[in-house]
């Protein structure tokens, strides 16, 4: 893997940008992005020009568009939908006598930017000189607040360093703004051009509101501005709007060392049903909230609300700073993309960027839920109520195309499912699994029974009704699934693919426990103790093939008796495969995409043994090419596990390193989600070695050779369980609630309040090293003992 974007000074508690970089501009946008769940601002520059992409988004709005197909089957998907950049807020340009405040004139003198992990704030500092001489220091702050859902703050600081000056501020809310056009990534957004309509347009005293309305999914939305000023001398002010634009100019004399503070509130609502009289009034609403508060109230807020949510949810990394500040980065954006969704997606790209369509994967259940789970339970939950409110799409899908119970969506954002490439989508029925294992990690980390009968029981009884209609009993009196995708896309339609079947049986075991713990709730859904017979029985009987002449568990039936790729043949730049080959010649040949059996091995560790861990992970690992972002994390889990722990810290750092080095080249749609919430698994399920069987959590800890103490929380059943681990032994302290019976190296502990228990790592050897395909090694974190 290549580096694409030069790393930031690595800080532990924050992202600093020290010189402006056109050349990243658009990854840059990416990471400095500010989100809560529910409403998502890239990090534009202040003044919007240059930019690469604007990028406002409200998490569930999105415009659809009709899919085309040169020739159309039975049961493909009708429409696309991708995520909408709705009415711009941010923007604020500033004149200082009469040139306009731009990078490309004049000079930069000073430019900084910063995003503060603990305070949840972006701070911009700019010393800029006009191409006359005049010279003035701009200093802004933005928020979007974790406590108030639909408001962003923004404070505009303006002072004249040497001389008296006269300046114009003037503070836009734009909609239909152009940025760049499609370009042939299928990992980029699909451009929409101007898809919204004008509803409503309305200025009063420093305030806009405008409303709009998407032309096809016909969703209506209202972004409001309200402003606050703080000068010496009088401000002269002028307030517009326009179907698409609303202007609020300020103008004054500004003397060195009394600034100019401008504070600009911003207020989104949406709904596919309410007028937009609704609206509006619920933007007028929360304006006044914020104004009621104003900027330093707001970031007080947002910093006792992240003060608790690092209390739960730090990693601490000794001996390698630059790992310390991504793991954070990490967290900080897996908080971002879900604290506030409230029953809608969380997005592969969150609302960062227009990456992937703002479309929600199996990366959702598979990633981030597992860290929500233990860190912000409740943002879980409310993942996991979107995957039941959007339950009767799924199960008219599974009727379309056949089949009992519920499909889950490939990838959507309603709910329908949005892929035109149904080998790769629609097939991939293993997101049903990945969805019910979401519920089983969540129920048994929590204890929410309330959760499992009210909506758990009818994602896992209807997810495992597809099983048993997809899967049927063989000739060897084994349970078979044929005809599916698994998380490998480079192999499609296969037969008994090891990861679907796998969580298929773990599915319906779940299902079968919840149908006889919650029998009326099981009745309500016309379960009968037949059928939850039929699933007891499907799950102990699923056929996991395995290769007898190679000692290996096989990826799926034929998958080893294809040709192997030409690994030497293929040269750097033909990576990603699926950007330079046909996805025929992909099926054709033993190459994975991402992790898939070895997927296996972390979810389902308790059906192999150590040994057939070590023979899969080493024979796999020649044959992966991490063409996903996904991939990284789970090799670091299972190496880790393994006895490959260096290459597991590799694997580790190229999770977290994802975006802040753009290892993909492709974040400046947006950063990747999953993959920074696998970097946060790779850290305490790989090197912490974390695992959850029986509804009990164990650990079987391990740290590479250059980190010296790996430290993490877990909340589990409303008990905060500290892990520390150093070379030679692991402490674990219960910080809040009841005593845990937690499991080190396979011994049974109980950890209570006030009584840590520190338990010896007995020292491992690495095994002998293994080979990655050519020009797909990570890239090592540091250098080896020869």
């Amino acid at each position: 893997m290549t580096i694409g974007l030069e790393s930031f000074p690595p800080e532990p508690w924050c992202v600093r940008e020290t010189r402006l970089r056109p050349e990243v501009l658009a990854q840059t946008e990416s990471i400095f992005a500010l989100a809560n769940g529910h409403l998502g601002l890239r990090g534009n520059l202040d003044e919007g020009e240059p930019r690469v992409l604007s990028g406002t988004y409200l998490n569930g709005l999105y415009e659809s568009y009709p899919l085309e197909y040169g020739e159309r089957g039975f049961g493909f998907a009708e429409d696309g939908q991708a995520v909408v950049n709705v009415t711009d807020g941010k923007l604020i340009r500033l004149l200082v006598e009469d040139a306009p405040f731009d990078i490309h004139r004049g000079t930069l003198e000073r430019h900084e930017r910063t995003l503060d992990f603990r305070s949840g704030v972006l701070t911009r500092d700019v010393r800029w000189r006009s191409e006359a001489g005049h010279a003035v220091r701009v200093t802004s702050r933005r928020l979007v607040s974790f406590v108030d859902r639909s408001v962003a703050a923004i404070s505009y600081e303006v002072e004249a360093l040497e001389q008296p000056l006269r300046v114009a501020i003037q503070s836009n809310l734009h909609a239909n703004q152009e940025d760049r056009p499609a370009g042939a990534d299928p990992r980029a957004g699909t451009a929409l051009g101007a898809v919204l309509e004008s509803l409503l347009h309305i200025e009063h005293g420093l305030r806009v509101v405008l409303a709009h309305r998407t032309k096809r999914s016909g969703i209506t939305f209202a972004a409001g501005m309200e402003h606050a000023i703080a000068a010496d001398g009088d401000v002269m002010t002028l307030t517009q709007a326009e179907p698409d634009l609303g202007r609020v100019t300020l103008a004054l004399a500004l003397h060195p060392g009394r600034p100019l503070r401008l504070t600009k509130l911003l207020a989104y609502h949406w709904s596919a049903h309410q007028s937009v009289d609704w609206l509006r009034d619920q933007v007028d609403a929360s304006l006044e909230t914020a104004l009621a508060q104003g900027f330093d109230v707001l970031a007080e807020r947002q910093r006792a609300y992240l003060d608790d949510y690092w209390e739960r949810a730090d990693i601490e990394v000794d001996g390698d700073p630059e790992i310390q500040q991504a793991l954070r980065f990490a967290q900080f954006h897996v908080l971002q993309a879900s604290a506030r969704a409230e029953t809608r997606a969380i997005a592969a790209k969150g609302l960062t960027g227009p990456g992937y369509d703002g479309h929600a994967f199996w990366d959702t259940e598979a990633f981030v839920l597992p860290v929500l789970i233990h860190t912000l339970p409740q943002a879980a939950r409310d993942a996991l109520r979107w995957r039941h409110r959007i339950l009767p799409l799924a199960t008219a899908r599974a009727q379309q195309l056949g089949l009992r119970g519920a499909a889950m969506p490939w990838r959507t954002i309603h709910g329908e499912e949005c892929s035109g490439y149904w080998p790769a989508a629609t097939a991939a029925f293993h997101v049903n699994a990945d969805v019910a294992y979401a519920v089983e990690r969540y129920v048994a980390a929590t204890g929410d029974e309330d959760f499992l009968r009210e909506e758990g029981i009818e994602l896992l009884v209807q997810s495992a009704r597809l099983w048993m209609h997809l899967g049927h009993v063989g000739a060897d009196a084994r349970f078979h699934i044929h005809g599916v995708t698994g998380p490998d896309e480079y192999s499609a339609l296969v037969d008994d693919n090891a990861f679907t079947n796998l969580m298929a049986a773990r599915n319906l075991a779940a299902a079968a426990d919840a149908a006889m713990r919650f029998r009326s709730d099981a009745a309500r859904l016309g379960v009968v103790p037949a059928e939850v017979q039929a699933w007891r029985r499907a799950a102990e009987d699923v056929y996991v093939p395995f290769d007898e002449r190679l000692g290996v568990h096989a990826q799926d039936q034929d998958f080893l008796a294809h040709d192997v790729w030409d690994f030497e043949g293929t040269e750097a730049d033909r990576y990603p495969l699926l950007l330079h080959f046909p996805y025929f010649e992909l099926y054709r040949r033993q190459v994975v995409k991402q992790a898939d059996l070895v997927l296996a091995l972390h979810l389902c560790g308790d059906r192999f043994t150590h040994e057939e861990k070590q023979r899969a992970f080493e024979h796999y690992e020649p044959l992966t090419v991490r063409d996903s972002s996904l991939s990284a994390a789970t090799q670091a889990v299972v190496a880790a596990e393994v006895g490959h722990v260096e290459l597991a810290y590799d694997y580790l750092a190229e999770a977290a390193l994802m975006d802040i080095h753009d290892l993909d080249h492709n974040t400046q749609d947006g950063v990747h989600i999953a993959s920074l919430a696998g970097a946060v698994i790779a850290a305490t399920a790989g090197l912490g070695g974390m695992r959850e069987y029986d509804h009990r959590l164990e650990f079987r800890p391990r740290l590479p050779r250059d980190v010296t103490r790996l430290a993490f929380t877990v909340t589990q059943r409303g008990s905060r369980l500290g892990v520390e681990v150093r070379r030679d032994a692991a402490t674990y302290t219960l910080r809040a609630g009841a005593p845990l019976t937690i499991a080190h190296y396979g011994e049974q502990i109980v950890v209570a309040e006030g009584a840590p228990q520190t338990r010896p790592i007995a020292p491992e050897e690495d095994r002998p090293p293994v080979a990655q395909p050519r020009h797909c090694e990570p890239k090592v974190r540091r250098e080896r003992e020869h």
